[in-house]
């Protein structure tokens, strides 16, 4: 057939909540586009946005797919808490093949397309500023991985609407995942959409990679790279090591599903306990590629908030390192019941317990380093205050779990969803937040308002604390995760209290939008004239808000740690501020829609493999395979930024610092 298994029945006519929620989402992306098209920013976003290579605008664009497809995953949390909360002695309003594509939804997205881009657009965005270059190594390939983890996100959610996602969880154990008990599309939509996003992750880690190791400011050797630069190091190396293993463990799926062949399945062969350790050598690591970028960022907010260096900055860079490699040795802990057998439990339930002294050891750090310091409480604080005290707790559990014998009385339940929920909200998601407050002002040039931060921030850590604590003593109780429906009465108040913290987690979310409606509103009340809201020490601050293309007018030259600080401080003793300073022209790269095109294949090459449209496989092959050879091919210079206005921009920006530090002292 010309549409493989393609046909209107793939449509969910018969059921209201997939074809209302399509509908929303439908009408609200043309509602977009009619704006963006009817007020003609469309040449403006294809030329600065679409197309661009500037590892900034990237980062931001990273940011902000992770910001929308968090309102995606928080419906799904807020379906599953409230189909729980009516599902006593009842079958609730989602009936069970609805529920298991919503649970599956929600672990999928909250983890691929909300906490990973969120990470990886902070990187973006602040590392080569912080390390003082102008650019990523490769920015093309930059775009290429963004536009990549889009085209994966994006298959996700026309699953919502065209077939079915997966009803396996955030993880397709087989064999439920294989043939013979998944014959839809909907594992096919969980594999492409995995498999082609992953492929744009990894782009993205090796690009980050390079950037760290081979381009740093003159001066700025390993030792004098702030914090931040050091987990995103960190994180990136685990990215580029652990995602090859998810990459070949889908494929062999894959290969399994479409192919016939015997990987994971029960018979010709296959091992089943082969996938689930494949999946977890890939799985923990992942869990420190979210949350090393945020140990750094609560570095750099403590640090910066309370006026001293880093406490301890070689021990904190030892303790990363060591999670680094650490993180690859406790695997075994997600499957202590498999059989494995005494021995191996105790030496991988030992290594576990390991791996939390050096997280203990930054968790030491970052308090000494507020103490003795004058601690400003704005947002970002609150937010890392807040992790510090919720990530602590759920590394004891983790800890607990990490005992094989308690491990076995709690696996599967719902003890195990509060620790992850614990650790991944707590450490990654407020660490994104706390990200964000801090370097918004840095991308866009004016503050968000801070009243409605904080108002955020105290929803959000009550929210989680009431929706998540009443889960552990359900997982004490016996109840299991993902179920659908139950009947036991002792259960019922607690999964009631947790759906009304799901509801104080919404208006923090409600919060937060509003926040960034009424600072767009009122910006210029906001905005921010010197480069610096916050007093920092590292180079990012030294530029102005928002950066230009360049970064820097003139590359700086690093002496030792905290480079900005030292800047600061020697400027403040220098008699003389005004210093000639030597422009030069400098060569930055063009624009480019390869990352764009190429997306837009994969797009239609994942779509047309799921739907076995083999025609239009072939077609995106093609098209994908030119765009390469065009773009490598090309023959254009890039674009070189002449010395006149590098100079002016950079006097402008120096005017516009100097004249509010001076309106800012007279005021003091």
């Amino acid at each position: 057939m010309l549409l493989g298994k393609l046909s209107w029945d793939a449509i969910p006519f018969d059921q209201p909540i997939p074809m209302i929620a399509s509908g929303v989402v439908a009408l609200a992306i043309l509602a977009v586009l009619a704006w963006v098209f009817l007020k003609g920013h469309f040449p403006y976003l294809w030329r600065e946005w679409i197309t661009s290579v500037d590892h900034k605008r990237i980062g931001v664009m990273y940011t902000l797919l992770a910001m929308v497809m968090l309102l995606r995953g928080f419906s799904d949390a807020i379906m599953m808490r409230s189909q729980q909360a009516l599902a006593f002695q009842a079958q609730g309003y989602l009936p069970p093949e609805h529920y298991n594509q919503v649970f599956s939804a929600h672990g999928t997205i909250m983890i691929f397309f909300v906490a990973m881009p969120f990470m990886i657009g902070l990187m973006n965005f602040v590392v080569p500023l912080q390390l003082g270059v102008r650019d990523v190594a490769f920015p093309t390939l930059n775009s290429v991985g963004f536009w990549l983890t889009a085209t994966g996100a994006l298959l996700v959610n026309i699953s919502l609407i065209i077939g079915e996602f997966a009803r396996t969880g955030w993880l397709p154990y087989p064999p439920l995942s294989e043939l013979a008990y998944s014959p839809g599309v909907g594992v096919d939509y969980y594999l492409w959409s995995l498999q082609i996003s992953g492929v744009g992750t990894l782009v993205s880690g090796i690009n980050l990679v390079t950037t760290i190791l081979k381009m740093r400011a003159p001066g700025m050797n390993y030792l004098r790279m702030p914090m931040f630069c050091w987990t995103s190091l960190a994180t990136n190396l685990l990215i580029v090591a652990a995602f090859p293993i998810l990459t070949a463990t889908l494929a062999m799926l894959l290969l399994d599903r479409y192919l016939g062949f015997h990987f994971f399945t029960n018979e010709a062969g296959g091992n089943v306990m082969m996938f689930v350790n494949l999946i977890w050598a890939w799985g923990h690591p992942e869990v420190y590629i979210l949350v090393l970028p945020a140990f750094g960022i609560f570095s750099e907010v403590f640090s910066t908030f309370s006026g001293k260096p880093l406490f301890g900055y070689r021990s904190m860079v030892m303790a990363t390192m060591a999670i680094c490699i650490l993180s690859f040795m406790v695997w075994l802990h997600h499957f202590f019941t498999m059989g494995a057998g005494a021995d191996v439990n105790a030496v991988f339930g030992i290594a576990t317990m390991i791996i939390a002294v050096p997280t203990g050891v930054k968790v030491f750090n970052w308090l000494f380093t507020m103490y003795g310091g004058r601690v400003r409480f704005s947002a970002p604080v609150l937010w890392s205050i807040g992790f510090m005290v919720t990530f602590v707790l759920g590394g004891m559990t983790g800890v607990l779990l990490a005992v094989p014998p308690a491990d076995f009385v709690l696996h599967n339940s719902l003890f195990l969803v509060a620790h992850f929920h614990n650790v991944i909200i707590g450490g990654v998601l407020f660490g994104a937040f706390a990200g964000y407050t801090y370097w918004f002002t840095k991308a866009f040039g004016f503050r968000l308002h801070e009243g409605l931060g904080r108002a955020a921030f105290w929803f959000w850590i009550i929210g989680f604390y009431v929706a998540f604590m009443p889960l552990y003593v359900l997982g004490l109780l016996g109840m299991t995760r993902r179920m659908q429906h139950y009947d036991v009465p002792e259960w019922r108040p607690w999964v009631i209290v947790a759906a009304l913290g799901a509801v104080l987690i919404m208006i923090g979310i409600l919060l937060q939008i509003v926040q960034l409606v009424i600072s767009i509103r009122h910006r210029a009340e906001l905005v921010d004239a010197t480069g610096d809201p916050w007093d920092a020490r590292s180079l990012e601050w030294s530029t102005a808000s928002p950066p230009p293309d360049f970064n820097f007018a003139v590359m700086p030259k690093v002496s030792g740690p905290d480079a900005y600080w030292a800047m600061k401080q020697k400027a403040a003793a220098s008699a003389n501020a005004d210093v000639a300073t030597p422009y030069e022209a400098i060569e930055m790269p063009r624009n480019s829609p390869t990352g764009f095109i190429c997306a837009f294949f994969a797009t239609i090459m994942g779509f047309a493999l799921i739907w076995h449209i083999w025609w239009l496989v072939a077609a995106g092959l093609v098209g994908a395979y030119a765009t390469f050879v065009v773009f490598a091919w090309r023959d254009e210079d890039e674009q070189l930024i002449p010395a006149e206005i590098v100079e002016r921009i950079d006097r402008d920006h120096l005017a516009k610092r100097r004249a509010a530090l001076a309106s800012a002292r007279s005021a003091a």
